[in-house]
């Protein structure tokens, strides 16, 4: 089976999918600044844009791995994800609280989905 690796580069792939599942880490990407609503907002439109890459959606998502920094964000958070995702749709998931490895980022999000047809 073929492992597609989408823009990679020496340290990482921007997303790794194989036999039809693709792995992705989000962390905001322009504006670190921003609260964890602003950041959560950021890291949500940033994998929709990497589904669209794989011929997926947000509704075929199988599972997120939140890595949070202060737990005291998490109603915030959750407000956004709530938001983002259809009706039945949610995936599973887990929140970790961990340090970043930038102090501005106050979340990370690691994301499993379901890739298109051309990526099984």
């Amino acid at each position: 089976m073929t492992i597609h690796r989408i823009n990679p580069c020496k340290r990482w792939s921007d997303i790794t999918v194989f036999n039809g599942i693709a792995h992705f880490v989000e962390v905001a990407d322009t504006d670190t600044s921003a609260d964890i609503k602003g950041q959560t907002e950021q890291i949500l439109a940033q994998a929709e844009a990497n589904l669209a890459k794989i011929d997926s959606d947000k509704s075929r998502i199988l599972s997120v791995t939140i890595y949070v920094t202060d737990f005291a964000n998490f109603d915030a958070l959750n407000e956004i994800w709530d938001a983002f995702f259809p009706e039945g749709c949610a995936p599973s998931r887990a929140c970790v609280k961990a340090e970043l490895a930038d102090p501005d980022y106050l979340v990370e999000m690691a994301f499993v989905a379901a890739a298109g047809d051309k990526y099984k």
